[in-house]
């Protein structure tokens, strides 16, 4: 396969009829159109008619560049793919609005893929210097905005799973039934990417948009009928998100997105406080929704009684935020994972477990078993929440994952930076087991081992990527539901180990996170340690399944720094520190 052309095309009317190159009648090419806001990428087996067939659709009057990409060598598949590469890439960089449907993405393997796949990133790069993309391939693919954007080739897994919640939701909505659906999954299975790609999807079989396009073909497909699209006909639906952060970074995400931009992306004292009844709402991180406990701030204290006043006429303590999401909606898509909670306000265990039995029953309950995260593989999440449990897991290596033991911070610290420098999106993150002494004095350091000073994350909104998080330490609050490429993990001495009694145990002189052990006085629960042990191990569970490519770990308490080292020494370059 030689070079590539990419040329520019008139698409008026009257320059069409003057056409005279045959590859832009009856050969396979892949085009890109845009305007001011907007652009769409596209694949035809002729350009010509394509055009024609556009300049009937005055959404895209104001998409006037046309380029198109030409080989001799294309083919339909290798056209499909490139055109699903240039979707991606373009959602992710944000400097346009992705007027495409979802249809339009796939990953299907295809006769000598890789050689052409070799060519994507200099059509990529042929596109940049014209003035189409500002940011580079690492800097695209490292954005939140790319992460978290609905435009992705969903793994078989995922697939599954939204065509089974697809076909369950459109049962319920045509029988009048009200029983929520429930989706699970350990970390880096795609839970958040499946709830914005099946939101995204819906808007889209309700525009029926992708229809103008007869070379489209998607396992999707069948939903895209005039039956359905009635069905989703002022269909109001909204995403809830309990994480600040989180929740934050999609909401830009979906200010980005067509058909995603009047989707509301919200907490659950909004969901509770609104007027209007959603005909679907979407939670996020269900677990981390709040039973009736102490909130962060006295007036959410206030707001949870007026809540459920109005919604159910008296403040019953034993309502939860998931119940005002089922008073506010008509159907529910729950995404869990019972050991994601961290903070004894979350939902509790037992009614997490009895959501997911209950979905069970009445075959609404759809698991995410994939790891896409972690390139560790599927096996990677349940050995590290069972180290962390104590359930005799015998201490391996995962080939082709960079897994290392540290005993000096100043050196995983100075890796941590060697790796960003490398790949970006390298950070440490921590336990709570330091005082956030620098959210009130910005001169002070928060953490300080082995003659390391360290901050706190400077900020609880997008941490990941603001400019200054290379250099602190990020929480489970400000890194739940993110990738990292590599993550450097402090277990601090709020966990510690009993070599003795060969027990892990909760130390809380040295936690501080307060709402993290704080007893409930308003129900008469108070929290063991052993309660909050759970809550601390589930944390350390999350950080240390953030790293893409490795994860670094640095253990404080001594006894435990001995448990755990013979588990996480494993490195895919022979390597112990």
């Amino acid at each position: 396969m030689t070079g590539f052309d990419i040329v520019p095309f008139d698409r008026s009317g009257s320059a069409l009829d003057e056409v005279v190159d045959p590859r832009l009648k009856n050969w396979p090419v892949v085009y890109v159109m845009d305007g001011p806001q907007q652009v769409y990428v596209g694949e035809t087996l002729s350009l010509v008619s394509r055009m024609r067939q556009h300049g009937g659709d005055r959404r895209k009057d104001a998409l006037t560049s046309v380029r198109v990409v030409m080989h001799d060598e294309f083919n339909k598949s290798a056209c499909l793919d490139l055109e699903s590469y240039l979707i991606r890439m373009f959602a992710g960089d944000g400097r346009y609005e992705v007027a495409n449907a979802l249809p339009g993405v796939r990953d299907a393997a295809y006769y000598d893929r890789e050689r052409y796949q070799a060519y994507f990133d200099q059509i990529f790069g042929e596109l940049r210097e014209r003035g189409l993309f500002e940011r580079s391939v690492p800097e695209i693919i490292n954005s939140d905005l790319f992460k978290f954007s609905p435009f992705k080739a969903l793994s078989v897994d995922q697939a599954v799973t939204v065509e089974s919640v697809l076909e369950a939701l459109f049962e319920d909505i045509r029988i009048g039934s009200s029983e929520p659906v429930v989706v699970q999954g350990d970390p880096g299975t795609g839970k958040t990417v499946v709830a914005v790609y099946l939101i995204k999807l819906l808007r889209d079989i309700a525009t029926a948009s992708w229809q103008d396009d007869p070379d489209v073909e998607t396992v999707f497909a069948e939903f895209f009928v005039p039956g359905n699209a009635e069905l989703l006909s002022d269909f109001r639906i909204g995403l809830i998100v309990p994480q600040q952060s989180l929740r934050a970074t999609l909401q830009k995400v979906f200010a980005r997105t067509p058909g995603l931009k009047h989707v509301s992306v919200l907490t659950p004292f909004e969901v509770g406080r609104s007027s209007d009844h959603f005909d679907l709402l979407v939670v996020d991180e269900t677990h981390r929704l709040n039973h009736r406990a102490n909130q962060p701030a006295g007036p959410l204290n206030a707001a949870f009684g007026t809540i459920n006043e109005a919604l159910f006429g008296v403040d019953d303590d034993e309502r939860t935020q998931l119940d005002w999401v089922r008073a506010r909606s008509t159907h529910q898509i729950l995404l869990v994972d019972p050991a994601q909670s961290v903070r004894p306000a979350d939902l509790p265990s037992a009614l997490v477990r009895g959501i997911v039995e209950s979905a069970k029953s009445a075959k609404r309950y759809f698991p995410l078993r994939s790891q896409l995260r972690v390139q560790a593989g599927n096996d990677y999440t349940p050995y590290v929440r069972s180290v962390l449990r104590r359930e005799g897991m015998t201490a391996r290596v995962f080939p082709g994952y960079d897994l290392r033991f540290f005993d000096d911070l100043g050196a995983m610290r100075q890796e941590i930076e060697r790796r960003d420098a490398e790949t970006g999106l390298a950070r440490l993150v921590a336990g709570y087991a330091w005082k956030w002494v620098s959210k009130k004095d910005r001169d002070a350091y928060d953490i300080e081992l082995d003659g390391i000073r360290l901050r706190w994350n400077g900020t609880q909104t997008d941490w990941v990527s603001s400019p200054r998080s290379l250099s602190e330490v990020g929480s489970i609050h400000t890194i739940q539901g993110y990738d990292l490429n590599y993550a450097g993990v402090i277990i601090g001495p709020d966990l510690r180990f009993d070599s003795a009694e060969r027990r892990l145990w909760f130390d809380r002189s040295n936690y501080f996170d307060t709402k993290g052990m704080e007893n409930n006085r308003r129900r008469g629960i108070e929290y063991t340690d052993a309660d909050i042990l759970e809550y601390v191990t589930n944390i350390y569970g999350v950080l240390l399944t953030r790293g893409i490519r490795g994860t670094y770990v640095y253990v404080c308490d001594p006894e435990l720094r001995q448990y755990l080292r013979p588990y996480f020494s494993g490195t895919v370059r022979g390597e112990t520190t």
